[in-house]
């Protein structure tokens, strides 16, 4: 009974959220509406979390927008369907893991960078501008905002706004600490009241209450049945995209993104919703398939990328959710308001889906996160900020990209320089130095000195090296360690390593420099 509660819900919820994110992303709202449908009852049923809700996500629309606009909506389902497959590989080769490898200060970067795009691409039905076409670059669409002003819409305006702070103020007035006399809450009905208003989902109350206020009087405002006209109640066709090896290899680029983001997205997702329940962790390889899954299937239907949904898992584990079956409800009860009311989602204003997705965008945002900055290094710095503004100023993939990049190099030299290489009192006629840390490609400069030392030493006693705080070693590491050994051969002396850890100790053996040792000293030993 939890699950078909919380189901019940989220599918409320959904409803007006996935014709938003569909309209957002130059689609129509049926495509929203039935990638909701089909997307979560495949996610819920085959993914590896208990309480995930998948579909349409606000992440997507900034993308989605862009592929429709430069490649067509033909190649947007092909490039979904091909994502799909790529996720279900993901998954079955159970690389779901690697997704944790990509930084916390990149996520939270191209998740506030896609916030803002969200925002942006939303002005347009928020100021009710006459615009008919708007184009996906942040700064092309700020052009285009400014030279429409005067087309401003104060109807269009006023309803936005009203729904984005009736979003904000909503939870606030049903919450434990609502200013309401004692004497009325100790009424069973007034507390019975409180319960089941707090429960109603703020976006279906916007939705419904905005767009009847804005029937009723009348106002000139544009709906979903002006721009898109009716929505179909029936069941969705079946139709085959045009599937050619030439196209597919065309999309490439579009098809890696919406895997990349599907495969973030989901898994966050996932992770958050394990840190709210005692349930079972998630499977994150199960996921991706199911998300491939999901993906594969949509576009065969006119549906649009979907993932895991972090607004929508969130109601669903606070309405008691605990089992996939609130996933599943939750996709029979849009599928049943789908082929039951569809027709009064006409009147719907554009202005108010505006306001629901400038809600959801200022919530997807981490923007606390600028305000710590402070706090951090300046490597997370520049890599936070880097993703950010890489993603408003060309798109999803460019940031990421240079972002791990970027966290890759920022990597190599913050290892490096934790290698140290430090010479300990002398032991008679011995040198000795003592390793810290790890000898690899980016840290092989500091061992330079050492060998220049040798050199310009003339004849120079043995050399001891204490690998006790060595813990590891790469193959570059290891050919200074022999230019630092023929050095010393040169010069008369020689070279010894002790106390290796178990990896160096491997791949001096593995590679003959422990016999090469041994060879040039007649007491030479690799101590371990």
């Amino acid at each position: 009974m939890g699950d078909l509660g919380a189901g019940l819900t989220v599918g409320i919820v959904a409803l007006p959220l996935a014709m938003a994110f569909a309209i957002a992303s130059g689609l129509k709202p049926e495509a929203g509406l039935w990638t909701a449908i089909i997307a979560g009852f495949a996610i819920s049923l085959l993914g590896g979390s208990n309480v995930q809700i998948g579909g349409p996500a606000g992440a997507f629309i900034v993308i989605v927008y862009g592929i429709v606009e430069r490649y067509g909506l033909p190649n947007l389902l092909i490039s979904t369907a091909c994502a799909g497959v790529l996720l279900f590989v993901l998954g079955m080769l159970k690389l779901g893991t690697l997704v944790r490898y990509v930084p916390v200060s990149i996520v939270i970067g191209f998740t506030n960078g896609i916030a803002v795009l969200v925002m942006s691409s939303q002005l347009k039905d928020w100021f009710g501008l006459d615009i008919d076409k708007m184009p996906a670059d942040f700064f092309a669409q700020l052009k285009v905002i400014g030279g429409n002003l005067a087309t401003f819409n104060p109807y269009a305006f006023g309803l936005g706004t009203l729904c984005v702070a009736g979003l904000f103020l909503w939870p606030r007035l049903w919450n434990d600490r609502m200013q309401i006399p004692h004497m009325l809450t100790n009424t069973p009905f007034v507390r019975q009241a409180i319960a089941v208003n707090a429960r109603i989902p703020g976006p279906m109350v916007a939705l419904a209450s905005l767009t009847l206020v804005a029937w009723y009087f009348k106002f000139p405002v544009e709906t979903i049945g002006t721009r898109f006209g009716s929505i179909p109640q029936g069941l969705p066709a079946f139709e085959l995209p045009a599937f050619s090896w030439e196209t597919v290899k065309l999309l490439v680029t579009p098809t890696l993104t919406i895997a990349l983001l599907g495969a973030i997205e989901s898994l966050l997702c996932a992770r958050v919703a394990d840190q709210l329940t005692s349930l079972p962790k998630h499977d994150p390889n199960q996921e991706l398939m199911a998300q491939g899954v999901a993906n594969f299937l949509v576009p065969f239907f006119g549906g649009m990328p979907a993932t895991g949904t972090i607004a929508r898992t969130v109601t669903n584990v606070r309405s008691g959710g605990t089992s996939p079956v609130a996933g599943i409800v939750h996709a029979f009860t849009l599928l049943a308001v789908v082929l039951v009311a569809a027709p009064l989602a006409l009147y719907v204003p554009l202005a108010v889906l505006a306001g629901i997705l400038l809600f959801v965008a200022w919530n997807m945002g981490e923007w606390h996160e600028f305000v710590r900055l402070k706090h951090f290094s300046n490597h997370y710095r520049l890599l936070m900020l880097g993703t950010f503004f890489l993603t408003v100023v060309f798109d999803l993939t460019v940031a990421v990209e240079v972002g791990l990049v970027l966290a890759c190099a920022l990597f190599v030299r913050r290892m490096s320089a934790l290698f140290k290489i430090e010479q300990q009192p002398a032991s008679g006629r011995e040198l000795r130095y003592k390793l810290y840390g790890a000898l690899f490609f980016g840290a092989v400069a500091r061992v330079d000195p050492v060998i220049r030392a040798v050199e310009d030493g003339g004849a120079s006693p043995d050399m001891v090296l204490d690998a006790t705080h060595l813990v590891a070693l790469d193959t570059s590491g290891l050919d200074a360690l022999r230019q630092l050994h023929k050095a010393l051969l040169h010069h008369g002396g020689r070279l010894r390593i002790e106390a290796l850890h178990e990896q160096p100790r491997s791949l001096i053996e593995r590679s003959g420099f422990a016999r090469e040792l041994a060879v040039h000293e007649e007491s030479a030993e690799v101590a371990v």
